[in-house]
């Protein structure tokens, strides 16, 4: 973090707000009600662990219900406070109304290290963390709906869809309480990958526009571009291998809590991941070089800076040093205003959080669909689909016969062809559209107003504007 004075991570966000408004034509009073914080609920609760009772500090922010149910993830973190979980609930209203999912914003977070616990002790906290926020309506199906964040994960949230469900048993929506559970507890296939593929399909979008790769001094495609991870954790892991493997990316450098490992000839990031998950950290690997200070590596030269862990890792007293030309903020507010103001006035193009990581949301929507709709994603269609094609592949057989060696289809074609699109490929490809759409309002902004010079501002004001036309409908 930063040595030198710059704002915190909320007035952050709301400097970005107040750059925003501030060309466009909003009246004060709704401007007002749009940036201000709804409500937060703090809670205090005891569980008996290890022989005594141990108080935990809880959070959840309401920042907008301009539409319900309100949507945000459950942070587990000692860095965890008020100001943070309500910028964070300001965020998840943007980006929710960028993306178009149908929430208004929220967050909540639990000032605690999971790390110190052991599975059973966890469980206990989450459900009477659970239990204090159900029982005033904050987790519930057509409420407030929340999803993992830093510190949880497919585990947590059974736990509190089955604490959910304990006190609520005869909700048959009970399952749609909360996202990013596991697909035999009501999830859906694709949630775990989806903040780090919607960081691929993100890039996957600026690269087909030429004017916007232009614009962050690259060209070509993400083929053979170096790429450099801030943490391998959830997202920044299945960024990072998405990009290596699909993408044909070099994965130069990557940068956790112990230190950071750097081979310009590429790492491989499954290797990488394996070792973290057995030995804690970076520290041992036996390819690439090591160093303590890992954020030392974020200054490396590089095409594609992925900071994908803690707010605040790009500021005022490293952004100067920054040389990648593309930043595509996979975290939340890794970047802080004084930091984005520097990269602007050097040409550096930045992906903002509110877009790049809203795969998560995007498909927690969907699973929370899923749930409300009691069916699989594909169960009514796939077969008649795959019938349908044979038909095709059936025709197109018979004119290979009639026409010998002239012309004939690869077995590889008829297999993909064959196949009917399963719940994972439709998640899939509804996150790739709506990340495709999404990028394309914001870049219109960009490139069309000549009081926008960056997709920051660009992506408030289309989310902004979203949120203005849902209060104007509702008379405000």
């Amino acid at each position: 973090m930063s040595t030198r004075k710059e704002p915190s991570f909320r007035e952050s966000v709301d400097l970005m707000f107040n750059r925003a408004v501030a060309v466009m034509d909003l009246p004060p009073g709704l401007e007002e009600k749009i940036r201000v914080c709804n409500a937060t609920y703090t809670v205090r609760f005891g569980v008996r662990l290890r022989g005594q009772i141990q108080t935990f500090t809880g959070y959840r922010s309401v920042h907008s219900e301009h539409m319900e149910p309100v949507k945000g993830g459950i942070r587990y973190s000692l860095g965890v406070n008020q100001d943070e979980v309500e910028a964070l609930a300001a965020l998840m209203t943007y980006k929710c109304a960028l993306v178009e999912a149908p929430f208004g914003g929220s967050k909540g977070g639990l000032c605690i290290d999971p790390r110190q616990y052991d599975e059973h002790e966890l469980e206990l906290i989450t459900r009477r963390f659970a239990y204090e926020l159900a029982k005033r309506d904050l987790i519930h199906p057509s409420q407030n709906v929340p999803a993992p964040d830093m510190g949880t994960g497919e585990r947590e949230m059974a736990w509190i869809a089955d604490q959910y469900r304990r006190m609520n048993t005869t909700d048959i929506n009970a399952a749609a309480c909360v996202t990013g559970k596991p697909t035999h507890a009501g999830g859906i296939q694709g949630r775990t990958e989806a903040t780090g593929r919607g960081v691929q399909y993100a890039l996957q979008e600026f690269f087909r526009h030429k004017e916007d790769v232009k614009a962050a001094g690259l060209s070509g495609t993400l083929d053979g571009k170096r790429v450099i991870v801030q943490g391998l954790g959830n997202v920044g892991y299945h960024a990072a291998k998405f990009l290596s493997e699909q993408d044909g990316c070099k994965v130069t450098a990557i940068i956790e809590r112990d230190g950071g490992l750097m081979d310009e000839s590429g790492l491989d990031v499954e290797a990488v991941r394996n070792w973290i998950a057995k030995h804690g950290g970076v520290d041992g690997y036996p390819e690439g070089k090591y160093i303590r200070d890992g954020s030392k590596y974020l200054e490396n030269d590089c095409d594609i800076l992925v900071p994908a862990a803690l707010e605040g890792v790009i500021n005022l007293d490293n952004a100067q040093n920054i040389k990648a030309s593309l930043i595509i903020e996979a975290a939340n507010g890794p970047v802080t205003a004084g930091a984005d103001d520097i990269l602007r006035k050097k040409g550096c193009v930045i992906i903002p959080d509110m877009y790049a990581n809203a795969g998560g949301v995007t498909v927690s929507y969907f699973e929370w669909v899923k749930n409300l709709s009691h069916i699989r994603f594909g169960r009514m269609n796939r077969r008649e689909e795959e019938a349908r094609n044979q038909l095709v592949v059936d025709e197109l057989e018979r004119l290979d016969h009639y026409l010998g060696d002239a012309w004939s289809m690869s077995p590889e074609f008829k297999q993909k062809f064959l196949k009917g699109a399963g719940e994972l490929e439709l998640v899939r490809s509804g996150l790739d559209d709506t990340m495709r759409l999404a990028y394309q309002q914001m870049r219109e902004i960009w490139h069309e107003r000549d009081d926008v010079d960056d997709l920051r501002m660009a992506s408030y004001i289309a989310a902004i504007t979203k949120v203005e036309a849902s209060y104007r409908a509702k008379g405000l």
